[in-house]
């Protein structure tokens, strides 16, 4: 990949093309020109307060293209030794830990990976346990063999009690199998310096990477939380953070004009200010479908908030909503095109599919299915892609396009960036703090309550004496 070329870099940009939200293409529920003008001072003051924080507080995550570069030999040397040694390869993680490397997995590796012959996949099965149901762990260690699995432990403050959980089972599991090199088979991503889980690491001699300081979860797959699991799975990290870089200067600008993150913001705020409450991702390609849980969190945690930055009450954020084309055309679109006005549809196309893939000629008697001979399943897509996005704007239905020139890892950094600054300017926009979760906290610490958790001993108390549930109600 030569994304040191600077000619390659630009023909590979990843671009935003908003002309379907607007009036003169969707009618009466698109923006003029003028509306979007009416909010140039916002926008820059949004882009202000993102440049101003960078780096600083929870926006450390502006940083990774350029300070992770310290970091990539020992990423690329640890891969290395795992691709070497091991046949299975685990990521146990819930969240940002998670979603970024199963996107990236998705979209990077080889569509039916851990079904190829090792000669062809050239490295470990790769699986990422995200949830605590006791069938899916009991199905992953029906397929793996734990003397010849790696783990990599993926929590910041070491009390994600999902994953503490994974790890309790993992390592009790690993002892049993491989007694006093149960340590070998572990590699820890946590906090520098607090947590349980590098407190772990250090008493247990793990391999451990550090999350960086003002990197949340959802920010995190440009450092060891997503470069590991992509080494280890051949991938090119260093392209992946050059196309970060290279979105990163892309958005250096001010104004809607020169800024597609910045674009796709301010859209999004002046839709949801006129009741879009639902943003729907459709990317038109099986290797991005896995992008869209990973967007779906960054969005949703990062906007869905109750009061403002000055204390306001405000029960702002929009409803992420997960399509795939084609397949959803057959499923959701209907929906789209003809049900409330409440959506935008954000599409993600590609330019050149990775493949070409030929539709011969047949059923000659058959006009309906005779016309697709000869065409390609690439010219397939695209067409109905297009047909879609064209449907919906006929009927008056806000949509735009971003635009991969083709799947890899440098425009799959741009994208993953692209995203990642569109929330911070959107946040930045409803003036609200993008970066935490406070509403997330409630429903832990019930369950620290329910479990027995020291500390939590009022919150059980409050749960045992909540109104009981009525059997009139239940069918």
């Amino acid at each position: 990949m030569n994304f040191r070329n600077k000619d390659w870099r630009n023909g590979m940009r990843v671009t935003v093309d908003y002309n379907n939200m607007m009036k003169k293409f969707v009618g009466a529920d698109g923006f003029k020109d003028s509306e979007i003008n009416e909010l140039k001072e916002a926008a820059a003051d949004a882009f202000d307060c993102v440049a101003q924080g960078r780096g600083k507080g929870m926006m450390g995550w502006t940083e990774l293209p350029y300070n992770q570069k310290e970091i990539v030999e020992d990423i690329l040397a640890t891969a290395k030794e795992v691709r070497r040694k091991f046949k299975y390869f685990v990521v146990l993680g819930i969240g940002g830990s998670a979603l970024g490397p199963i996107a990236v997995f998705n979209a990077l590796c080889h569509l039916h990976y851990n079904d190829l012959a090792p000669s062809k996949r050239k490295g470990p099965k790769f699986y990422v346990e995200d949830n605590v149901d006791p069938e899916r762990m009991a199905a992953l260690l029906d397929v793996i063999e734990p003397e010849k699995t790696c783990f990599n432990v993926i929590t910041k403050s070491g009390a994600t009690s999902e994953t503490m959980a994974q790890y309790l089972i993992i390592n009790d599991m690993l002892v049993k199998a491989v007694g006093d090199k149960a340590n070998d088979h572990i590699i820890a991503t946590t906090d520098a310096a607090k947590g349980n889980l590098i407190k772990l690491a250090e008493q247990n001699d793990y391999k451990t990477f550090c999350i960086p300081d003002g990197v949340g979860g959802r920010f995190s797959e440009l450092c060891p939380v997503g470069l590991l699991p992509a080494a280890v799975l051949g991938l090119d990290i260093k392209a992946m953070l050059a196309g970060a870089a290279f979105m990163d200067n892309v958005c250096s600008k001010p104004s809607v004009a020169k800024n597609p993150a910045l674009a796709s913001a301010v859209l999004q705020y002046m839709a949801m200010k006129r009741g879009k409450n639902v943003g729907v991702m459709m990317p038109y390609a099986d290797s991005l479908k896995f992008m869209s849980d990973w967007y779906c969190q960054l969005w949703a945690e990062s906007l869905g908030k109750n009061v403002t930055l000055d204390g306001k009450p405000c029960n702002v954020g929009q409803t992420p909503v997960k399509a795939l084309g084609v397949t959803d055309q057959h499923s959701q679109v209907q929906l789209y095109t003809e049900g409330p006005f409440d959506k935008v549809v954000t599409f993600l196309s590609v330019g050149n599919y990775r493949k070409e893939f030929p539709i011969p000629h047949g059923c000659e008697d058959i006009p309906d299915v005779a016309f697709l001979g000869g065409h390609t399943m690439n010219e397939l897509i695209a067409a109905e892609n297009k047909a879609t996005a064209y449907a919906l704007t006929k009927a008056g239905r806000q949509n735009y396009t971003i635009t991969l020139p083709e799947v890899n890892e440098f425009t799959l950094g741009q994208l993953m960036y692209l995203f990642e600054l569109q929330t911070a300017y959107a946040g930045a926009l409803f003036h609200i703090d993008t970066f935490n979760q406070p509403g997330v906290e409630a429903g832990k610490q019930a369950t620290y309550a329910l479990l027995g958790k020291k500390g939590y001993e009022a919150k059980r108390e409050e749960l045992d004496n909540a109104p009981k549930a009525e059997d009139k109600y239940i069918v």
